[in-house]
């Protein structure tokens, strides 16, 4: 039932969040009978608005120096920093997760503009070569109006991940939500875009619909997108009619090699995290674990003893784990996903505890799961769950890991756990996939000098760093023949 004190959220066009015409509720999915938010039903011509002001505010923007944007988007982390304690509940009331994860959504999000905007003014300065024959400048230029699309998973970060670089190289942003999560960061943002000038940040809210019509307007030069593979070939062809520079961080299904000399329990202290964070919905979440024959059984019985511990429950009840999956799609698959491993050869293990038990009715919760002597050829091992199961596979040889490893049609992030650092390098080079992680897989193993992006049907394109500045630039080559 919706209360008094749930937020109406418009659409973000120019520097105000406008009350909204249309709305529909958002509900949590943790308590599917509570709305958490009305928000407003975007279209296409909401989009043709946006995109025209984000056009009319770039022709002042690209002019503003690059000291005096990082001076304004320093301004915003605080904004964003500061909202957190007002809005991180809100997150979690629609996307399912667990309080403190939705805290980290907001403080990992705050840092990366911080840091992005300390990259900002060596990375726009000029490379120049100057002699007898020549003056050669190359400079970097704004590309004009960039589109961010983001998913519901980790929405602040994942929002900044485009944000900052595409605003502190002077182009300005059209930015849409999820509609699984879009009022928590429609709010944040509106904060942060009272710190810019008018139409410099704008936010549209909506479906496919809306989200088709931002990657192929005209006036949309560049797109940042985060989420499935099968959308983003919708994204990819919609920008191909005018040549948009695309940068799609898409779907994974990432493998960790577990080595015959691992420590097990130093090796569950710190992959657990990386499988079920989330509920495992994390776009490089582990996802399938190759595990040494020779040590497979005692793997898996301390791998199944260790998720027995976790409990199931709403997000903000703070004794919970793991908090519901987030939408009726993702659940209905999931059921349907364990069902049909229920049926094969391997064996399913449900796990960890419910914490509110008469509630499980009312949001779509999923204990974990994990699936023993799964098979590198079985359905669970060949798709990305996307929820709290993983199957544990047997192989023989380094080199069998290896190439089952790399036999996917991802390449998002992979993992290589050993007590040799110099054994784990060797492999590691031979993963094809975007980051390899040694002794680590979870959100904790990123950092900020390391391009981000995947390989394959994982993605095009880098984010973080000089990489994500990069992608949101042009280089413009000035030469003067003396």
């Amino acid at each position: 039932m919706a209360s008094t004190m749930v937020p109406r959220v418009g659409q973000l066009i120019g520097s105000e969040l406008a009350t909204p015409g249309k709305t529909r509720p958002v509900h949590d999915p943790g308590r599917l009978d509570e709305i958490v938010a009305e928000v407003a039903v975007g279209s296409p011509d909401d989009v043709d608005r946006a995109v025209r002001r984000a056009h009319e505010a770039f022709l002042t923007w690209r002019h503003v120096t690059a000291a005096e944007r990082v001076r304004m988007l320093l301004a915003t982390a605080e904004a964003l920093a500061e909202s957190a304690g007002e809005l991180a509940p809100q997150l979690v009331r629609e996307h399912g997760g667990v309080l403190r994860e939705a805290h980290t959504d907001f403080a990992l999000g705050a840092g990366f503009v911080q840091h992005t905007a300390s990259l900002t003014e060596e990375f726009l300065r000029p490379v120049q070569f100057d002699d007898e024959r020549s003056f050669i400048s190359i400079e970097k230029v704004p590309r004009g109006v960039a589109a961010a699309i983001v998913p519901w998973n980790l929405p602040v970060v994942l929002a900044m991940m485009k944000l900052a670089p595409a605003l502190a190289t002077g182009n300005t942003l059209v930015l849409k939500p999820s509609p699984s999560a879009p009022a928590g960061l429609a709010l944040a943002l509106s904060r942060m875009a009272a710190l810019l000038p008018p139409g410099v940040l704008n936010v549209v809210q909506g479906g496919s619909d809306v989200g088709a019509a931002l990657c192929s307007h005209p006036l949309v030069r560049k797109i940042g997108f985060t989420g499935g593979t099968e959308t983003g070939r919708q994204v990819l062809g919609a920008a191909g009619a005018t040549i948009k520079n695309v940068t799609l961080e898409l779907g994974g299904n990432d493998p960790a090699i577990v080595l015959d000399d691992v420590d097990i329990a130093a090796v569950l202290d710190r992959m657990l995290t990386g499988v079920y964070t989330r509920s495992g919905q994390i776009c490089f979440a582990v996802k399938r674990v190759y595990v040494p024959r020779a040590i497979y059984r005692r793997f898996a019985d301390a791998f199944c003893e260790r998720v027995d511990e976790y409990t199931v429950g709403h997000g903000l009840d703070p004794d919970t784990d793991l908090g519901p999956l987030n939408n009726e799609a993702q659940y209905n698959r999931v059921l349907a996903l364990l069902e049909r491993t229920r049926d094969s050869s391997a064996r399913l293990v449900r796990l960890g505890r419910k914490l509110d038990p008469g509630n499980w009715g009312n949001g779509y919760y999923v204990l974990p799961h994990v699936v023993r002597d799964a098979e590198h050829t079985d359905p669970i091992t060949r798709q990305e769950q996307f929820a709290p199961i993983v199957p544990l596979i047997a192989y023989e040889d380094e080199r069998q890991a290896l190439e089952w490893a790399n036999d996917s049609e991802y390449g998002l992030a992979s993992s290589v756990w050993t007590s040799d650092p110099d054994r784990g390098l060797a492999l590691a080079r031979h993963v094809e996939a975007g980051c390899t992680f040694l002794n680590t897989h979870s959100s904790e193993s990123l950092d900020l000098l390391m391009p981000f992006g995947g390989m394959k049907q994982s993605g095009i394109g880098r984010e973080f760093g000089l990489h994500g500045l990069s992608s949101y630039v042009e280089d413009h080559s000035i030469r003067h023949l003396k």
